[in-house]
């Protein structure tokens, strides 16, 4: 295969990097800000490397419509036919950034995944790709023949946040006055766990000492006890919630938790009770404990992912 480019395109940064055989090459990040559209910042990108392509695969945080894309957060317009005419190229393909991060999953290393519970996977049965990040993102990956694989794609991070539990049902009943609906993105993303931070302070009476999510991390990974018990909850309730899209999905081929969120406290989710929020699903618990689930570390999931649609559209 030439050499293509592949890029992750996110309201902030793009990610871009060289393709070929299988390996990404070149990896750099560059700043939306500075560039006037993404084929300028592609075509500077390109100059460098003194790199020339024929095909490229866009991996972006939104959805594609028609070959567009709409960026939040960036004033850039992502479209097909023009980068194609733009760039001089014979291919232009735009995806979904969960889409490349489920299919990225497929080429990631045993070293770059994390072991939360052993199990055996059923290799022809369908994974689930789930994790939050800006917001919460929800992707199936179905083995297909030749090495192929299907993302079956949604919006899963917009399902209703359950509560199974007291303490559950009094934090959603304050969301609940705030907004009118709750999904479960409204908790299960970055922004979400320090909203659920701040609707604990209110429930519990107490103030705010936190005002970032990093902020909320990183003082229940010092010690903070109220900090550490709310990542406890985001830990609990995101269990519940990829309990659910397994058991829907059918996911005996093994469950991912992708995205930015997670990796940042590998270590402490590990021993929360994210297992027994995933696994306490009644009946059907015998049906979830054998399914592997691990976090993925890889760095650049989404641009590996990136290169794996351009492999099956080949």
């Amino acid at each position: 295969m030439s050499v293509a480019l592949v890029g992750d395109i996110g309201g902030t940064n793009a990610r871009l990097a060289l393709w070929q055989d299988g390996q990404l090459a070149g990896i750099e990040v560059l700043a939306c800000a500075d560039y006037a559209s993404p084929e300028a910042a592609i075509s500077e990108y390109l100059a460098r490397h003194q790199a020339k392509v024929s095909r490229l695969c866009l991996a972006c945080a939104g959805p594609v419509n028609e070959g567009r894309v709409t960026l939040t957060n960036n004033h850039w317009q992502v479209e097909s036919d023009r980068l194609r005419s733009g760039l001089e190229l014979v291919q232009a393909e735009l995806i979904n950034d969960f889409t490349a991060m489920a299919l990225g999953v497929t080429l990631v290393g045993a070293d770059e995944l994390l072991c939360v519970s052993a199990g055996v996977a059923l290799p022809d049965r369908m994974r689930l790709v789930m994790g939050p990040g800006t917001g919460l993102g929800v992707a199936g990956l179905l083995p297909m023949a030749e090495g192929r694989w299907q993302v079956v794609s949604g919006e899963g991070g917009h399902v209703s946040l359950p509560s199974s539990n007291p303490r559950e049902a009094a934090i959603l009943a304050l969301l609940q006055q705030q907004q009118a609906y709750v999904n479960a993105e409204t908790i299960l993303s970055g922004g979400g766990l320090l909203r659920l931070y701040q609707v604990s302070c209110q429930l519990d009476g107490c103030e705010a000492q936190y005002h970032t999510p990093a902020q909320v991390t990183a003082a229940a990974l010092n010690g903070d006890l109220y900090a550490d018990a709310v990542l406890e909850q985001f830990c609990c309730w995101l269990g519940q919630v990829m309990g659910n899209a397994a058991v829907l999905l059918g996911a005996r081929g093994g469950v991912y938790i992708a995205g930015g969120v997670v990796p940042r406290f590998a270590e402490r989710f590990l021993t929360s009770g994210f297992h027994q929020a995933f696994y306490s699903k009644g009946s059907m618990r015998d049906y979830l404990q054998p399914i592997p689930i691990y976090v993925v570390q890889a760095q650049w999931p989404g641009l590996l992912g990136a290169g794996a649609w351009l492999e099956q559209t080949a």
